[in-house]
């Protein structure tokens, strides 16, 4: 039995439908269809539909670190975004306890007039953080995001590689009980990443609960202990991640994924 206070995230038989009204309306609906993916039907009140999850259950409690796989358009993020309270679902129920840091987008939250060092609260306050509790982590992410003067300019003059820096920065530093990543991560130098790398697996460690989507078969292997492979919104297969990446991208991948288990095996055991 999971105690009270403990975060956990529990769904049974969840549905996310987007009714489409208007049949004729083709256009809008493919346009639509391209970016959530998910398949055509009909709800209880025979209305079109578009699927975009299809009867998930599952359960997380504290320690459960859960990488999503799947092509663009299966319903990852529609998951972390009903996992979140973004969406509600139409059928069955999802129950979610505890506090929610979503990161789906390393942009939200910022604003391009005010400087990095106004985003750095404004962004912590977007994640549940007190301005307390910011104030007192500035030096530390302005340290992090090796920014200097510009911390000072606005966002605006920010290239997008900054930008993901100082977002990276805020993100790494706050203390959820359930984070929910979407995986933004690419507009930064090698060296960078790494960095960020260990400040997100420390990210992770203090985080209750995590949900990971990612194409980075890495990441996911460094950062979950399991993972689950989303397919036109249904959960085609759940359990280690090595099996998981098999299944839904072939041996060789799997191979790339043990290897890097096996590696953060031995940094452990160090």
């Amino acid at each position: 039995m999971v105690s009270p206070a403990e975060p956990y995230i529990e769904t049974r038989n969840a549905w996310v439908e987007f009714p489409i009204f208007d049949a004729k309306t083709r256009s809008l609906k493919k346009a639509f269809l391209g970016k959530a993916g998910g398949a055509i039907g009909r709800n209880e009140s025979n209305v079109v539909v578009i699927e975009a999850l299809r009867d998930i259950t599952l359960s997380l409690k504290m320690g459960d670190r859960v990488g999503l796989v799947g092509h663009n358009g299966a319903g990852k993020s529609t998951l972390l975004r009903l996992l979140s309270g973004i969406y509600e679902p139409t059928r069955g129920v999802a129950t979610v306890h505890g506090r929610v840091a979503p990161v789906f987008d390393l942009g939200v939250g910022m604003d391009p007039e005010i400087s990095g060092f106004e985003n750095i609260i404004i962004r912590g306050l977007f994640l549940g953080q007190t301005r307390k509790q910011m104030l007192a982590k500035v030096d530390e992410i302005a340290e992090f995001t090796e920014l200097g003067d510009y911390l000072s300019m606005p966002l605006r003059t920010y290239s997008t590689g900054m930008r993901v820096r100082l977002a990276m920065g805020v993100v790494t530093s706050i203390d959820p009980e359930i984070l929910l990543l979407d995986e933004g991560i690419g507009a930064v130098d090698a060296d960078f990443l790494k960095k960020a790398q260990t400040r997100l697996a420390a990210l992770v460690e203090r985080s209750g609960i995590l949900v990971f989507a990612s194409h980075s078969n890495e990441f996911l292997a460094r950062l979950c202990n399991t993972a689950m492979w989303i397919d036109h919104g249904t959960v085609k297969m759940s359990g280690g991640i090595e099996e998981v990446v098999r299944a839904y991208e072939g041996e060789d991948a799997a191979r790339h994924v043990r290897e890097v288990l096996e590696e953060t095996a031995h940094t452990h055991e160090r």
